[in-house]
Order: structure tokens, then sequence, then C-alpha cells
């Protein structure tokens, strides 16, 4: 008889009809199916785990590090400003009449004394003549007075003539002697006239265009009564005007009185790159405008080719102080945190560090740091971006120089509207 194994024993009808071939698997082949997986996803994550490298840390970032260029400077105060005429003149007649004719070229260079206007002569002639008439008559009558007055002092030792008669010709001379001074008077008058006729430059310069063509009428006088005939700039020497900030002026007067000499002026035009007018300060108001809170100031340079111009535009810069030893770094090592203007220095542990700093004008392409760096200071000039405040770097030595004077960008000239084939 045989005997069968509960574990062999044929599994319950309904459960292997419910299950199918897994429901008629024995128990034992059953529990090895179902720790099969299990093994094999136990024996995949070890295997995984003992095959994934370890992540490396990523190596710190490379700047470029300097420590500011430290340079004797002389410091400038920056100002805007206009050229002016040294001397103005409107040139108006000084006796009316006819304009008969023009003797210069509009736009040209006069000299002091050059004929400009002629105003017809005739009327002033035909006075001049009449006047000197007049002196002769005058002239004769007090020969005769004087010829009478003479013979009768003769005759006052005989007791001939009266005291009287003598008094009355000595009466008649001295009135005589008057109308000759005023007849030679109206001679001098016609005589100035007859000069005004030519109407002469009073000084040397540019002039204006002319207002009154040949065969107009003028009329002398000042100001609105007077007729404008052109108008003179004299531009050698030539001013330039200019507005400065009250702290500015203060700057300005706190350094005079610390025993600081007067300085020259350096003045560039809007085209130009370097300051090469040169001038000195010569004029401050006496007062400060309330409105703005700035001051009027004027400059005198020399001008000898005419080329500056009144109302030409022109930046100045007026030496604020002595030469004094300046930090400079490039000016693209600087960032801004809203308010305050920022450098990046690398510290003796390797890590970046900002710090606030007060900025200074720029020269050669360098910014002068008044404040907040020291000469021994790490200054990170290239690279900073990758790395941030308080984080380790490589340091890369480098070195800060001024830009040659052909990196400089230079100011182009107006572009021009429109242009045409040459014929």
């Amino acid at each position: 008889m045989n005997m069968i194994s509960p574990i062999e024993s044929e599994p319950d009808t309904a459960t292997a009809h419910k299950d199918g071939a897994f429901g008629r698997m024995p128990l034992w082949q059953r529990g090895a199916l179902i720790a099969l997986p299990v093994a094999l996803l136990a024996g995949g994550v070890s295997l995984a785990n003992r095959e994934a490298p370890a992540v490396a840390a990523p190596p710190p970032p490379t700047v470029t590090v300097a420590s500011p260029l430290v340079r004797e400077v002389n410091e400038w105060d920056d100002y805007v400003g206009r050229f002016e005429a040294s001397r103005t003149v409107e040139v108006r007649p000084r006796v009316s009449g006819a304009i008969v004719g023009v003797h210069f070229t509009d736009g040209a260079i006069v000299r002091k004394g050059q004929l400009l206007f002629t105003i017809d002569p005739r009327p002033f002639g035909a006075a001049l003549s009449e006047a000197r008439a007049g002196q002769a008559s005058a002239q004769s009558e007090l020969a005769l007075a004087q010829s009478d007055l003479g013979r009768a002092e003769r005759l006052i030792a005989v007791e001939a003539v009266s005291k009287s008669d003598v008094e009355r010709l000595r009466a008649r001379v001295r009135a005589a002697q008057a109308a000759v001074a005023g007849a030679q008077a109206r001679v001098r008058a016609r005589a100035l006239d007859m000069e005004f006729t030519q109407v002469r430059a009073p000084i040397s310069g540019r002039i204006s265009d002319r207002k009154v063509d040949a065969g107009n009428l003028v009329a002398a006088g000042e100001g609105a009564g007077g007729s404008l005939l052109t108008v003179i700039n004299a531009l050698d020497p030539i001013y330039f005007a200019f507005d400065g900030s009250e702290a500015l002026h203060l700057k300005t007067k706190r350094a005079q009185a610390a025993g600081a000499k007067a300085s020259p002026v350096e003045v560039r035009l809007q085209d130009e790159t370097d300051y090469r007018w040169q001038g000195r300060l010569d004029f401050t108001d006496n007062g400060l405008d309330p409105k703005s809170g700035t001051i009027r100031g004027r400059a005198v340079m020399a001008n000898p080719g005419m080329f500056l111009t009144p109302g030409m535009f022109g930046n100045m810069r007026l030496a604020a102080g002595g030469t004094t030893t300046a930090l400079m770094i490039p000016d693209a090592a600087i960032t801004t945190d809203q308010a305050r203007k920022l450098v990046v220095v690398v510290g003796k542990d390797g890590t970046v560090e900002p710090r606030p700093v007060e900025l200074g004008p720029v020269l050669d392409g360098l910014r002068i740091i008044r404040s907040g760096l020291t000469a021994q200071d790490r200054v990170v000039i290239a690279g900073g971006q990758m790395a941030p405040p308080g984080a380790k770097v490589t340091v890369k030595p480098g070195r800060i120089a001024p830009l040659p004077a052909a990196a400089t960008p230079a100011i182009s000239a107006p572009v021009t509207g429109e242009a045409t084939f040459a014929r």
C-alpha cells in the first residue's frame, strides 16, 4: 500500500481550479518561486552598490588676482561749459546818412582800424567847410579887436581916450577870442563827423555778416535808436565759461586755503580725446546762484589760429590739488550692489570676499580707488563671477597695467546725413 506524504498530497480541487498551474505546484516550489525575485532584487541592489563609483567633489574655481597698481597721479575736477568771445562789439554808425560802400567779407578776420563801411561824406564835408569859414570870420574879428585895443592903450597915456573905452575894447577882444574858440570847436566837431563817415573796426577779431547793404540810410545812436551794421567778436584770447557746483567750489576754496597754487585748466572739444587746449582760471563770480546752487567761473586761453569759436561746447578739467599716491584697478573688476560699489578680494585662506570701495576717476582704463583697498590686497580681476562670496578659489597671478593710448576708444565724428557720387 503506497503511503502519500502530506507534502505531496494533491491540492484541493477548488484551489487548483482557482490558482491554475501555480496552485497545482507543491508548497516548496511555490516558496522557491516567491523567494527568487526577492533574491534577484537584493542581489542586483548589492551589485549596483558594489559597482557604482563614488562622486568626486568639483574642484574650486580658478580666479586671476593682482595687487592694485600704485601710481602718483594728479586728480582733476570735471566741468562742462562753452566758449565765449573775450570782447564783443556791436558796430553802429556815429553819424546818420546813406551807406555808399561795404569794405569787408562776411565772416572774415578783421584788424583794428580796418575800414568796414563808408557813409556818404558830402553833407559832412559841406558842414566842415562852413565851420572853417566861421572860424576864419571869428579870427578876423579877434584880430580887429586886438588892433583897436592896442591903439587905445597907446593913447591912454596922453589921456586921449577914457579908461571906460579901453575896458570896452578889452571886453571886445575877450569876446572875439571866445568866438574863435567856439568856431574852432565847431570845426573839430564837423571834422569828427567827416571822420565818422568811415566806419572802422574798433577791435580785431572775426566779423559777422553785414546787417545793412550799400544804399540804405542808417541812423546814429545807441541801442534800439541806432542802426546795427555788424558785430565783431575778439577771439584771441578767448574765454571758457562754466558753472561749478557748490561742493566743487568749497573743495577749491579749501585747497587754496591750504596753500595750493593756482593750477592751469585743460579743455577738450566734443570730437577730441585729449585735453589739448591750455588756459588759466581768471574769474570766479562773487556769489552762488541760490536756485541752482552753482557758481559761474571763467577761464582764458590763447587762440592764435581763431579755431575756437564762441558757443562751442567743451569739457574742462581743473586740478583738484597736488600730486597724490593712488591705487588703481581695472574698471571691469568693480561690481555694483544697489548703491554700493564692490571689489572682490581673495583672503589669506583662499576665500573670496566682496569689499565696498569709494571710486575715483578713470585714468588710462584704470579706476582710481579712493578708499576700501590696500596695496597688499589681492583683487580678483578675472573669473570672479564663478566664485560666490565665501567660496574657496584657486589663485592665478595676474598683472594690472594701464591701457595704451591706442586701446582708448576714440570719439567718432558725427555721421554724415547723406552722400552723392563725386563729379
